[in-house]
């Protein structure tokens, strides 16, 4: 396998294999990233490819540092702006619904991984991105509300029904034990 740094120089010279090579030592954990930011495994995947196309038109931008956490941004850039493109408002019946139950309900559950993303993948778009980008990506609220073009009171707002939404999802699969 080759370093690293000579699959970059070969993708900054629109070398293919060198793309594949760094397709196939990246793709695994890219994919893991558009799941995150994808209503499914589909758009994920439409996602992944997108993803690597604009990796492959920007690498020349990379100039060194952590090319992994260069890549991810990209991705989460990309899943920002498609869901800037279908933004669609979330009707208040769906978010009524959703919240519905105790909003202080707290569980000790042992979920795992897969469990929790699942859950997590349930939650209306705008939830799932605030939430993803807050807890899994470290943003800060007001990053947030720049990247989706939001304020920061409705970023803060989000979060909190996302984390509503999680309890109560808890609550539910602790009452059917």
């Amino acid at each position: 396998m080759k370093s690293l740094d000579k699959i970059v120089v070969g993708c900054k010279k629109k070398k293919p294999r060198a793309q594949a090579e760094l397709f196939k030592m990246f793709s695994d954990k890219m994919f893991g990233t558009c799941l995150y930011y994808s209503d499914n495994k589909e758009d994920a995947e439409d996602l992944l490819h997108d993803g690597f196309m604009k990796i492959f038109e920007n690498i020349g931008k990379y100039e060194s540092g952590n090319l992994e956490a260069w890549m991810r941004k990209v991705f989460i850039n990309m899943a920002l702006m498609r869901y800037r493109k279908q933004k669609r408002e979330t009707s208040v019946e769906e978010i009524s619904h959703s919240v519905a139950g105790d909003q202080n309900a707290e569980s000790d559950t042992g979920l795992n991984a897969g469990e929790l993303m699942a859950m997590v993948s349930r939650l209306p778009a705008q939830y799932r991105l605030v939430f993803n980008l807050y807890a899994i990506e470290g943003y800060k609220h007001k990053e947030i509300a720049e990247m989706l073009e939001i304020s920061e009171g409705t970023s803060k707002s989000n979060l909190s029904r996302a984390r509503q939404i999680l309890q109560n999802q808890l609550k539910e699969d602790d009452s059917k034990l």
